[in-house]
């Protein structure tokens, strides 16, 4: 568990058996009776790093606890903690599949949001659709408002260009394992300077992206949302 000077507080934990990283603006214990939480899910990858400073501003201009959980899996946990709890039971319920993401979703907030809070979910990418599925399967859930930043949720796999395009994509992947496989093999420091140079021809660079950026290049994280349907971006919507 690690603090920062911006309020901000990193844990660590299994949920649904699998390694998860907790981002935390604001309260990061809620008390029943407390009432309202804003709470990211993120895109895919699900690296909670990457939403740092637009949960900081929100906290600053509204006052609410804001967090952010990531897909699980899609973290470089401390040494002290595997990657799965139990190997066995994370692939009987493919914990790293879209459909074992979701329940993931749903079994962080069961077991770390007091029931009854007042929930805004705010979504980016495939996170909305994760948050449809999560209102869908738990219509209990206190959503007050669900927020969806450039949604991915519909399918585009049958379309003219999907069936082409989607095959040549999961070929082209491959080609990019040799060169993640010897970056996540240079130290930390090493990777974070190359990060800064090659993204130093943007001045409006938030600093806090190279740090989660190391960690995705890492080799720690699990990777990307595997068994994901190929789903078109929009822009925002808000339910």
């Amino acid at each position: 568990m690690e603090s920062s000077r911006d309020e901000s507080q990193t844990e660590f934990i299994y949920c649904s058996g699998a390694a998860t990283e907790v981002l935390k603006v604001g309260s990061c214990r809620l008390l029943s009776g407390q009432n309202m939480l804003f709470l990211i899910i993120p895109g895919n990858p699900g690296v909670v790093g990457f939403y740092k400073t637009f949960m900081q501003t929100l906290h600053s201009i509204l006052g609410y606890p804001v967090w952010a959980v990531s897909h699980a899996g899609h973290c470089a946990p401390p040494d002290s903690m595997d990657m799965v709890e139990d190997a066995s039971a994370a692939a009987k319920w493919d914990v790293f599949g879209l459909n074992g993401q979701i329940q993931h979703k749903l079994a962080f907030l069961q077991k770390h949001v007091p029931k009854g809070t007042s929930l805004v979910l705010l979504g980016h990418s495939i996170g909305c659709y994760i948050i449809l599925e999560m209102m869908k399967r738990d219509p209990e859930l206190k959503v007050l408002k669900a927020v969806m930043l450039f949604p991915t949720i519909e399918r585009m796999s049958q379309t003219p260009q999907g069936k082409v395009m989607t095959p040549l994509l999961c070929q082209l992947r491959y080609l990019a394992y040799l060169p993640l496989f010897l970056l996540s093999l240079l130290p930390d420091s090493l990777t974070a300077l190359l990060i800064r140079l090659i993204f130093s021809s943007i001045p409006s660079l938030d600093p806090c992206v190279v740090r989660p950026s190391v960690e995705l290049l890492s080799g720690d994280c699990a990777g990307g949302l595997t068994s994901v349907p190929q789903l078109s971006h929009g822009h925002i919507m808000v339910m």
